[in-house]
């Protein structure tokens, strides 16, 4: 295990540590002083820290060129989370996020659910247009990890869903580790030291498998809305390694497309050999 494995794995079981005992604590007495209970979650706080700290260092001193790839989808979409408005376009380099891009179905016919504020608080998946698209490889390439049997759940795009999003629900995934933040995914190998991640599959949507070689527009998954995730939707990334624990994040250039800004509404063509949905 690297150093840096090891690292993450220490930081998350120190919160577990910590939450575990503040649950216990009125129940039971617990076999030293109060003050001390506090070390788990004190150590936690500076070993993340270090740990930003390596990553924003490493961002800093990496110097790769945008690698180019087809797009992992096919018709109309527009960007959230675009790595070309900020980087890191998710507020964190952690999981090789640093380049990552969220995207959404848009359907004249049938638009996309607006925000609530207050009600309803939760709405089906089958609701946004997104749900069951057909997810496509970019590139020939390799599968190293496929995995889809975390459930689709209701969406998190009202304000009180996403208070509970935010304060709780991704607490638990986090802590839980990195398959629980992605939910259902995939990661492909491309060569050269770039992999690619997509992630928030729909349940038993995969035609793939790890140690399967598929071909650029071949059909891999649909989009559903496992993981942490607000609203059925398409988290697509490439990194440096396929572990979501120590990979860091490399830029990306859709053929024909680009990258997207924030809300920008774009037209993908499937990929070359694409395979029919």
């Amino acid at each position: 295990m690297s150093a840096r494995k090891t690292a993450v794995v220490v930081h998350r079981t120190l919160w577990l540590v910590f939450i575990v005992q503040a649950v216990a604590s009125p129940f039971v007495d617990l076999p030293y002083p109060y003050w001390a209970g506090w070390l788990p979650a004190i150590a936690a706080v500076a070993l993340g820290l270090a740990l930003a700290r390596t990553a924003r260092r490493e961002h800093a001193e990496a110097h790769r060129d945008p690698v180019e790839v087809d797009p992992p989808v096919a018709g109309r979409w527009s960007a959230l989370n675009s790595p070309a408005d900020r980087t890191p376009s998710h507020g964190t380099h952690q999981y090789g996020q640093t380049y990552a891009i969220d995207i959404v179905a848009e359907d004249e016919a049938r638009p996309r659910p607006r925000f609530a504020w207050l009600w309803p608080l939760a709405r089906r998946t089958t609701d946004f247009p997104a749900f069951g698209a057909p997810l496509l490889a970019v590139a020939d390439a390799t599968v190293v990890h496929a995995e889809d049997g975390q459930r689709d759940h209701l969406s998190r795009n009202s304000l009180p869903a996403v208070v509970y999003l935010m304060l709780v629900e991704s607490v638990v995934r986090v802590l839980a580790g990195a398959r629980r933040v992605t939910g259902n995914h995939i990661v492909l190998d491309l060569g050269d030291g770039t992999y690619a991640m997509y992630a928030h599959l729909r349940r038993g949507s995969l035609t793939v498998a790890a140690g399967d070689r598929v071909t650029a527009g071949q059909e891999l998954a649909r989009c559903g809305n496992s993981g942490n995730s607000t609203e059925p939707h398409v988290h697509f990334q490439l990194m440096d390694g396929p572990d979501l624990d120590t990979a860091r994040g490399v830029p990306f250039t859709w053929r024909g497309v680009g990258v997207p800004r924030n809300k920008e509404t774009f037209e993908a063509a499937a990929g070359r050999g694409a395979y029919p949905a």
